[in-house]
């Protein structure tokens, strides 16, 4: 770990402690906390992955991971949020999937402006395109650009937004195709829905709606496009930086759940016992089930980020290693999260701990891809693959 990057994980964990100290109120109120959006702006953690060549950090997945999982021990919803920007422009900066020019017009947005980004995939009745679903959103080739018409659903961080990067159906001189349009923050015809604020988990994350009504989108910002359906026997690199960072996301979430009910233990005195918690046998072997179910999960993610980033050889034949990541990760959130609750007892219930908030946000991460099922399923093979 280098002194720049040093500094900036230190950077993080003192915001990770203001974050904390509101992430319970915008739970409650479901609000968005644009406080902590303005603080990472501050800190230029949005810069994490920009090249350096256009004013950018340059670093890799490993670093995300890292920021990620200190972050979402302060907010959950604030490290999602985050996630969504920095696994786009590092995937972008690693890949280079659009035109240069294009790419580099988009990284002057980021660096001049501080604009976040965020793919705007998912529609109502299609869910997630992960599963094959086609869009129904359409884009029509008008005078110098696109006229984008749909309707789009769990748009993380879409307050905070410069840049939706929107995914619509569009002809091509007949041939149907699907396109990437970056859409501009405040364009007409754009809204959004403030339908988030009574989901489970997650709350202040701002994954709302977003309806688009005849918008204008100029002709260089269609960033790239694609045939409806894969060709087949084609091999596709697995999306680590997207799986890598929600996974970080929610390991930090476990970690906070440990750090919270560690710190409750020692002060927790009951009357008839006379001493923290903290000295009872049954306590100590809870704290060392989290702690050991933490400990595996740093260390998948860890060398899957590391091996990704330093032998991109190794990529294509990672889709399994991606997939442990994550599922030993968000599992681990869900474990340590809910053996601190139990170990609290009934003040696990009450909102002056964290420990409930948690239980709830840990949840959100079966729910991205892969889910457990077919990450299991990548898992096998790729261990059948190898024998």
């Amino acid at each position: 770990m280098n002194a720049e990057f040093s500094e900036i994980l230190a950077r993080c964990r003192a915001l990770a402690v203001q974050f904390a100290s509101t992430a319970d109120q915008h739970d409650r109120d479901g609000s968005f906390a644009h406080d902590n959006v303005r603080a990472l702006h501050e800190a230029e953690i949005y810069k994490l992955h920009v090249p350096r060549a256009f004013g950018g950090m340059g670093f890799g997945l490993p670093a995300a991971v890292q920021v990620l999982r200190v972050i979402a021990q302060g907010d959950t919803s604030t490290a999602l949020g985050y996630a969504m920007h920095l696994h786009k422009t590092g995937q972008l900066a690693e890949q280079q999937p659009w035109s240069p020019d294009t790419l580099a017009r988009m990284w002057r947005e980021v660096i001049e402006t501080g604009a976040l980004i965020n793919s705007v995939e998912s529609e109502p009745d299609m869910g997630s395109p992960s599963r094959g679903g086609l869009h129904r959103t359409t884009a029509t080739h008008v005078a110098d650009g696109f006229v984008l018409n749909g309707h789009k659903s769990w748009v993380t961080f879409a307050p905070a937004l410069g840049y939706f990067l929107t995914s619509a159906t569009f002809d091509d001189d007949g041939q149907p195709r699907i396109g990437v349009f970056a859409v501009k923050a405040g364009s007409a015809g754009l809204s959004i829905l403030d339908n988030w604020r009574d989901a489970l988990s997650v709350r202040a994350s701002g994954s709302c709606d977003v309806l688009l009504d005849k918008v204008f989108v100029p002709a260089h910002w269609l960033v790239q496009s694609r045939d409806p359906l894969p060709k087949p026997n084609t091999p596709s690199l697995p999306p680590a930086w997207s799986t890598l960072c929600f996974a970080a996301v929610y390991l930090g979430v476990g970690e906070a759940a440990l750090k919270a009910f560690v710190a409750y233990a020692k002060k927790r005195i009951p009357t008839a016992l006379g001493k923290p918690i903290a000295e009872l046998p049954h306590i100590q072997r809870a704290v060392g089930q989290m702690d050991m179910a933490l400990r595996s999960a740093i260390a998948v993610i860890g060398e899957v980020a590391e091996r990704w980033d330093t032998q991109p050889d190794q990529r294509l034949g990672m889709a399994g290693d991606v997939a442990a990541a994550k599922y030993v990760c968000c599992n681990a959130a869900i474990t340590v999260t809910d053996i601190a609750m139990r170990a609290a007892g009934a003040n696990g219930l009450d909102r002056k701990l964290p420990l409930e908030r948690l239980l709830r946000d840990a949840r959100a991460g079966l729910m991205h891809p892969p889910q457990d099922e077919p990450a299991l399923e990548m898992m096998g093979r790729s261990v059948l693959s190898h024998a």
